[in-house]
């Protein structure tokens, strides 16, 4: 049982577990943090956390877990805010696509309390975003990816494989390198090439006729062009290295 569970960006993955968390009676008390007051109400709203912190010092303070559910490159900022912020029995984790950016991110930041984070990375997901999208059973049969590092604390490794077993998600270990090789060909280059494919088809002459005729081999090879380009920009640049051999 999670005491007080701090879930920092209350969208589509951290709402989803919010919501899982909640369903199996796996946290106490749920409180959601993000820059966004609206967001932060409509998430209330929705009964998908029991508290709104707008100040992240008040959301994080004796939190027992931590979840970063925040865009790739929001993290180095938001680790340095919350780490003289954590309780001492805290244990911290993320949902980013990418792992070794985070893993050094949080290695500068944490300093000495590296070791009670544990990068991890649900694959689940819809092309949708925001907390309105997240439903219950997102991560429900759904692999959860953690990439301990060799210092990383084993009871913070266990009790967030805890969490996600909580939701009914696998869980899969390995190492953050691995992860962004085999991610960045089963995610970051399908994005990339979505996205490109939907650029290509509108810069053409008689695209609105296309786009009208388009049929479903069309939409299944595209649809994740729906999905936050900046966000995927800033998850492509990340993880750089593994993308471009993935392209050769």
């Amino acid at each position: 049982m999670i005491n007080k569970l701090c879930i920092i960006g209350v969208g589509l993955i951290g709402g989803s577990l919010a919501r899982a968390l909640r369903a199996a009676k796996a946290a106490r008390t749920i409180v959601g943090h993000s820059r966004d007051a609206a967001h932060l109400q409509r998430a209330m709203e929705l009964g998908v956390i029991d508290r709104a912190e707008r100040l992240l010092a008040d959301a994080v303070r004796d939190a027992d877990m931590v979840v970063l559910a925040v865009p790739v490159g929001a993290m180095t900022e938001l680790l340095r805010e919350i780490a003289p912020q954590l309780s001492q029995r805290a244990a911290v984790t993320d949902v980013g696509s990418v792992k070794g950016a985070v893993v050094a991110a949080a290695r500068d930041a944490l300093g000495a309390r590296f070791p009670v984070f544990v990068p991890g990375h649900p694959i689940a997901g819809t092309e949708k975003s925001g907390v309105e999208a997240s439903f219950v059973e997102l991560f429900k049969g759904q692999r959860v990816v953690l990439t301990p590092e060799p210092d990383t604390d084993p009871g913070a490794v266990q009790r967030v494989t805890d969490m996600w077993r909580a939701t009914g998600a696998e869980i899969l270990t390995m190492t953050a390198a691995h992860h962004d090789d085999v991610l960045a060909v089963t995610s970051h280059l399908p994005h990339m090439l979505g996205y490109t494919l939907v650029d290509a088809l509108l810069k053409l002459d008689d695209n609105k006729t296309m786009v009208a005729l388009a049929a479903s081999s069309f939409r299944d090879a595209t649809r994740v062009a729906a999905s936050d380009p900046e966000m995927w920009h800033v998850i492509c640049l990340s993880n750089r290295v593994a993308v471009v051999e993935a392209l050769k």
